[in-house]
């Protein structure tokens, strides 16, 4: 009880505080290293284990076929368990979501390695939960529903536990953007259910993702700073920062790569006519993003020779959007988005004037709201580009400007009598 009392205060040694984070991860790990020696012991003799709720569920690039249906062959004893004890599934479902507001209030006093680990456990009930509902045949629309609502807030309170703990460091805004990646993804999947168009194998942050990448980061950063700064009451925790800057890329990549994904499905064009979204195809968002990057490389260097020179940052955007935009122009037309050989240049170049004016507004606008705050203005200027290339150069490119349906057809042959 000592050590359980001393770990909630925080007041354990350098060593000790190393030994409280790491410890759960060796359990774990053993725990799967061994249980992954038997297991391929159980396929050499039976075969790999199929479990069919695994099966219907999409994989990603991060946890494939083989790992879903390992991990689920792993937590058949804490299955059992649960469905020994007659809980029902909802129960399990709100235990899943207490465990996460201990988590948010432990790293909000900044007990990283409890908050963490028990984020984890938080993830793991919820595996839980709907396979008990299933197998038990109390599985209604009214506990999935219960489901899904809690699962926001056991998200949400973890994050807030963040954020109230970074709250005077600029890792609040990474903070941020991972609690609206996380929100925004499970919306759109939702929207997206609502009109009829299946969301799920869309995208490569889904929850059991997140939980991973955030629990495991999370809970094993104050091994470091007990080691390197052993006297710091309050240290920034760098693994964890880590791992809270990859969560907000991914879940707002995988919220983007939905929504996009969703208006693909929704629109009323041919789908031979719409451009691929991701990969590196013809109009995807690699494709681009290169073309912008390159173009944006010439435009930056004319933006810090032009404030060199005196001028304001605001106006040195505006010159250098309008530097750049010839480049990523040529680029965009020939290869990002290989227009065909009927496309006229005049109509793309003036469908581009208009997107490239607008976004040069926008850009020197953002500047100068950025600006505002305590920023450098390079660092305005690569962030205001950024959020206007996502929200409005490249969709308005991909979807007005070199749009295939947008091709000038050629001119019928004359007749002649």
């Amino acid at each position: 009880m000592e050590i359980l009392s001393s770990l909630l205060r925080g007041d354990l040694s350098p060593s000790a505080r190393i030994w409280s984070a790491l410890l759960p991860a060796i359990l774990l790990v053993a725990y799967f290293i061994g249980g992954l020696f038997v297991y391929f012991g159980r396929v050499a003799l039976r075969g790999q284990h199929h479990d069919a709720e695994m099966a219907s569920r999409p994989t990603t690039a991060i946890l494939g076929p083989f790992v879903r249906h390992f991990f689920a062959w792993l937590m058949q004893p804490l299955f059992r368990a649960f469905r020994a004890s007659g809980l029902p599934a909802d129960a399990v479902t709100i235990l899943s979501t207490l465990i996460s507001l201990g988590a948010g209030v432990a790293l909000a006093a900044g007990r990283f390695a409890l908050g963490g680990w028990l984020y984890i456990l938080s993830g793991a009930l919820d595996f839980v939960d709907g396979r008990l509902a299933r197998l038990t045949g109390t599985a209604s629309p009214r506990g999935a529903a219960l489901d899904s609502v809690l699962d926001r807030y056991a998200d949400t309170a973890v994050l807030v536990g963040l954020a109230w703990y970074y709250r005077d460091s600029w890792v609040l805004l990474a903070v941020l953007g991972a609690l609206a990646g996380s929100l925004l993804t499970s919306y759109v999947r939702a929207r997206g259910e609502g009109l009829g168009v299946s969301m799920k194998e869309v995208g490569v942050a889904q929850r059991a993702e997140r939980i991973a990448i955030l629990g495991s980061t999370v809970a094993l950063s104050p091994i470091f700073p007990a080691i390197y700064d052993p006297t710091n009451p309050r240290p920034e925790h760098g693994l964890a920062i880590v791992g809270i800057t990859l969560l907000a890329v991914l879940g707002n990549l995988t919220a983007f790569s939905r929504l996009g994904a969703l208006l693909d499905a929704l629109s009323n064009r041919p789908t031979k006519a719409r451009p691929g979204f991701f990969g590196l195809g013809r109009g995807s968002l690699l494709r681009g993003a290169v073309s912008a990057v390159v173009a944006t490389g010439a435009d930056f260097m004319v933006v810090v020779g032009l404030v060199g020179a005196g001028l304001t940052p605001a106006w040195a955007t505006l010159f250098g959007c309008v530097a750049g935009g010839a480049l990523n122009f040529a680029l965009n037309r020939r290869w990002a988005f290989e227009s065909s050989a009927d496309a006229r240049v005049p109509p793309q170049v003036g469908r581009y004037v208009t997107v490239s004016a607008t976004s040069a507004l926008l850009n020197a606008g953002g500047v100068s709201l950025l600006m505002l705050l305590p920023v450098d203005y390079r660092a305005a200027w690569w962030l205001a580009r950024g959020i206007v290339f996502l929200a409005w150069n490249y969709p308005l490119q991909r979807s007005f400007v070199f749009a295939p349906e947008l091709a000038t057809p050629p001119r019928p042959a004359a007749h002649h009598a």
